[in-house]
């Protein structure tokens, strides 16, 4: 079974590639999260985890929900992460997660997708963004074959800078950067009302017809990347840069 978590769209599209290609089911993560459901969850095939990189690592409400979650069955994870560059030292805390639930972990498969971190990054053209999806392809064609074959993937080495990264660098942007109070709505809102369905954490709350936010944010960006309008705003990052949402959907993957 293929679990998946995507705030705009990168990691929905690689779980529905391999789905296409495995015929395993891809199960959004979403509602789950939001809602704190920590069920258990069957599957006699291994495991396929992707995500998004949050500061070269998982995102921590995944990380906690899977903490929580008895995923029953088979005890081998394949973890696959979608990143701008690359995910440092992820396969360290991947793999002690698997030891604390008893698991086999199998290894972890980067695939570069274009950036939604808008708070920080320039993002994406459409056409900039489809292009970068088109070169990830021969990886993610590559990464099916490891899968469907049961074998290990393969992992590069770690460097000291990669340490850094998943290490202090995370603690330090959950810690300092994680933060809601920039986000704001412009006079361009329609209370639509989607900033609010479309927050994890239920962090978005319409009030008087604007959305506010609270305090427990992850930094998803599916607010401001998902608003019809492109109407909310981050301090002054986001101003005149494209909204990224995956352009590719589902419907574009050709059966192999």
């Amino acid at each position: 079974m293929i679990l998946y978590f995507t705030g705009t769209g990168n990691s929905e599209y690689v779980a529905k590639r391999i789905a296409k290609e495995t015929g395993e089911i891809a199960l959004n993560l979403f509602d789950k999260i939001k809602d704190s459901d920590y069920g258990q969850i069957q599957s006699e095939m291994p495991w396929i985890i992707v995500a998004p990189a949050y500061a070269w690592r998982i995102p921590r409400i995944l990380e906690k929900w899977l903490d929580k979650t008895v995923l029953a069955g088979s005890k081998d994870v394949y973890f696959v992460m979608t990143c701008g560059e690359n995910v440092g030292n992820a396969r360290k805390y991947l793999k002690a997660l698997c030891d604390r639930k008893g698991m086999n972990y199998l290894g972890c498969f980067e695939i570069e997708m274009p950036n939604n971190y808008i708070a920080m990054f320039p993002t994406p053209t459409r056409e900039q963004a489809i292009e970068i999806i088109d070169k990830a392809e021969a990886e993610i064609e590559r990464m099916i074959h490891v899968i469907k074959s049961r074998q290990k993937c393969s992992e590069p080495k770690i460097t000291f800078k990669d340490k850094l990264y998943s290490g202090i660098e995370n603690d330090v942007f959950y810690s300092l950067l994680v933060r809601a109070k920039k986000f704001y709505a412009t006079d361009d809102c329609i209370s639509c009302g989607l900033c609010e369905k479309v927050c994890p954490l239920s962090n978005v709350k319409i009030e008087n017809g604007r959305p506010r936010w609270g305090t427990n944010c992850t930094h998803c960006m599916a607010c401001i990347c998902r608003c019809p309008k492109e109407a909310i705003e981050y301090g002054k990052k986001s101003k005149g840069m494209p909204r990224y949402v995956c352009p590719k959907k589902e419907t574009e993957i050709k059966q192999k």
